[in-house]
């Protein structure tokens, strides 16, 4: 279903929906404007899904300021869509588990190396037959580690340090993580049986999907100073791209909440235009105890990551035949999608304490913010863009204006523009594989069909849309990673 509702340029790459917008159904109540991000050419294909409509509905929340957003990649989600923002005051507004998604801290950690790309010529197969081997991947994989449910407390409460301190990794890890690595407030007594369950067989793996640890080099250095800050200095030079979240766990974490808070929507007076916003006000016991539980899928997620970066190393050292840090394996930053957090901005001149939903929305903290780790602080966040694997990746850094624009936000990829049904019944996976191995990218998937569902074809052009930030303000391009490998689940 296409969208037809109106929109109004307001500035370069920002279109306005207004709040006096009642919907498709005419019974709308915006309580602020909605506003997309992007260019022309890319606001025609946001308009094909509908998308837009769930703009202006999360538009409607109790306590939302400033703007409802919506990120280039923007495209039709649960609830919310994916790729918005949405702030909530910290009194008076709600907290919603659409707004936050099923892959709870769904993220994308990289990391650079001295290799070039020759060095890795002959050796492709061999070490992507390797990273098969150390990284379970694909729907319903068990991780190498199997923890009991007292073990899982850990990672749960400690995220990237618990994974370090039990050997996976560098204490310098996580001195580059978005919350180094572990958020407080984690409370697993209100993790259900079933969110346990299904987690404990799955930390240190890599799900399926558009889950994906790829091998990169880079194709463009874009802004030489903050490259090198980020450790990139040349062309051809080799990096690894993580992605992947909490997986089952925080799938269950998300689809327990959502039936807690759907239940109680009458209790606290809150008429939606779409049950899948289903919220609870901030201060409700609901949405306290789903931040305790959120939290600890964020820190399942970022042990996770953790562990797979454990493993990618000790691949490249077993078919290279070199120490991981002989080769300069150090981790760039990890940065999380989809997620809920605490934040301070300023909305109309003035300092709000509000709850920033960031669904398939990447931070993009600018120079200063405390938030950012040390190392980057004066020159602002890396922020982490996948394309395809056909494509490429960017490496972005925040901006000042992103802080003054959209909370600190920007896209999280290229965003799907074809559904993976339609993928499938439009490409053939083993042809893709083959089709790609001619543009020397070497492809590993659990299934042919998984290939499919992953074809380039079907995503926006990830140039168009980095592209459109950049002229809008809220992330500065840095570097373009070419692939060169990739693993998908």
């Amino acid at each position: 279903m296409a969208w037809d509702g109106p929109l109004e340029q307001v500035a370069k790459n920002i279109w306005e929906i207004p709040q006096d917008y009642t919907g498709q159904k005419g019974d709308l109540k915006m309580r602020v404007p909605g506003r997309i991000i992007a260019d022309a050419a890319l606001m025609e294909t946001i308009r094909e899904d509908n998308a837009p409509e769930q703009v202006a509905n999360v538009a409607a929340l109790p306590g939302i300021v400033g703007h409802s957003w919506a990120m280039p990649d923007i495209h039709w989600g649960y609830g919310f869509p994916i790729g918005g923002v949405a702030a909530m005051d910290a009194e008076e507004g709600v907290i919603s588990p659409g707004g936050v998604g099923f892959d709870i801290n769904c993220g994308v950690r990289l990391i650079r190396t001295d290799l070039k790309r020759e060095d890795l010529r002959g050796k492709e197969k061999a070490l992507v037959e390797e990273l098969f081997k150390e990284v379970p991947c694909g729907l319903g994989s068990k991780a190498r580690v199997r923890l009991t449910d007292r073990e899982l407390e850990g990672p749960l409460t400690e995220g990237a340090r618990w994974a370090v301190d039990q050997g996976y990794g560098w204490d310098a890890d996580t001195e580059v993580m978005e919350e180094y690595g572990r958020i407080e407030g984690a409370d697993t007594d209100k993790v259900s049986d079933k969110a346990r369950k299904r987690g404990a067989p799955q930390v240190g793996s890599l799900g399926s999907g558009n889950h994906f640890l790829e091998i990169q080099k880079v194709g463009e250095i874009l802004d030489t100073d903050i490259a090198k800050r980020f450790g990139f200095t040349e062309k051809d030079q080799l990096a690894i791209m993580v992605h992947t979240g909490s997986r089952g766990f925080g799938h269950q974490v998300c689809s327990d909440y959502l039936k807690t808070f759907e239940d109680n929507l009458d209790r606290h007076g809150i008429h939606l235009p779409d049950k899948q916003l289903a919220c609870g006000p901030a201060r409700s016991q609901e949405s306290i105890d789903y931040l305790g539980a959120m939290h600890a899928a964020i820190n399942f997620a970022f042990a996770n990551r953790q562990m797979i970066t454990h493993w990618t190393r000790n691949a490249f050292s077993k078919v290279l035949g070199r120490d991981a840090e002989e080769m300069g394996m150090r981790l760039v930053y990890d940065v999380a999608h989809n997620i809920v957090k605490r934040e301070t901005h300023m909305v109309d001149g003035k300092k709000r304490d509000l709850y920033v939903h960031r669904k398939g929305a990447t931070r993009a903290f600018g120079p200063g913010r405390e938030e950012v780790p040390e190392t980057y602080r004066d020159i602002g966040q890396p922020t982490i863009i996948p394309g395809s694997m056909g494509t490429g990746s960017y490496l972005l850094v925040g901006t000042e204006r992103s802080m003054q624009t959209a909370f600190g936000s920007t896209c999280h990829g290229a965003g799907r523009k074809m559904s993976r049904s339609m993928a499938k019944k439009t490409w053939r996976g083993e042809a893709l594989i083959k089709d790609l191995g001619k543009e020397d990218i070497t492809v590993k998937a659990d299934s042919p069909a998984t290939a499919a569902e992953e074809a380039p074809g079907a995503y926006k052009d990830v140039m168009n849309v980095v592209h459109a930030a950049e002229e809008a303000g809220i992330s500065n391009k840095v570097v373009l990673l070419r692939p060169v490998a990739v693993i998908k689940g």
